[in-house]
């Protein structure tokens, strides 16, 4: 089981968000996975530990290709790219997601179950524009001090010193943090 595998639990989707494996030390003891799910339909995080030879049934769904057409402050639209049908997403339907969204991000894939859009999968590394910080420092070097940054999508991250506004940066999206220039 991965990161991003949806399986049943009571009958409803979850996606696997995190995996930790535990490896006890004493002898024939079977390892443990600590692992976070989130419920596709109510978006409810549930956290359980199962054994290695435990198994989940796998939930009937597709993984569908979107495109990003338009947003405001409550809601997104995108288009799926297979049909060209277009769908909306409510700002709480994709709660974690959201700051990571913003015009031409490539990499978009809805989860689809029984015609039904589940969930959104964003791609691990995002490009985008900071829009507001503090003037960049004089002599300011890579390894130096953080400041914060706001970016195009409202998400604020702590930048090097060096940058200014109108820069694109690559942000990772399991953590939040600034990766690189992009």
């Amino acid at each position: 089981m991965k990161k991003g595998d949806v399986v049943k639990i009571d009958g409803d989707p979850h996606i696997v968000e995190t995996v930790k494996v535990q490896t006890p030390s004493a002898r024939g003891t079977v390892t443990l996975y600590k692992i976070r799910f989130r419920n596709l339909k109510t978006k409810r995080k549930a956290d359980q530990s199962l054994r290695g030879d435990e198994t989940l049934a796998e939930a009937d769904f597709e993984r569908r290709p979107v495109q990003w057409l338009f947003g405001d402050a409550s809601s997104v639209t995108f288009m799926d790219l297979q049909d060209y049908s277009q769908f909306a997403l409510a700002k709480d339907e994709i709660g974690d997601e959201w700051p990571y969204l913003s015009e031409g991000v490539e990499g978009l894939v809805a989860i689809v179950s029984e015609g039904r859009i589940l969930g959104l999968e964003i791609p691990t590394f995002v490009n985008l524009e900071i829009v507001e910080t503090q003037p960049s420092v004089k002599g300011g070097s890579v390894t130096s001090r953080t400041k914060p940054a706001t970016l195009s999508s409202g998400l604020v991250v702590q930048v090097p010193e060096y940058m200014a506004d109108g820069e694109m940066i690559r942000v990772d999206t399991r953590t939040g943090e600034y990766v690189s220039k992009a």
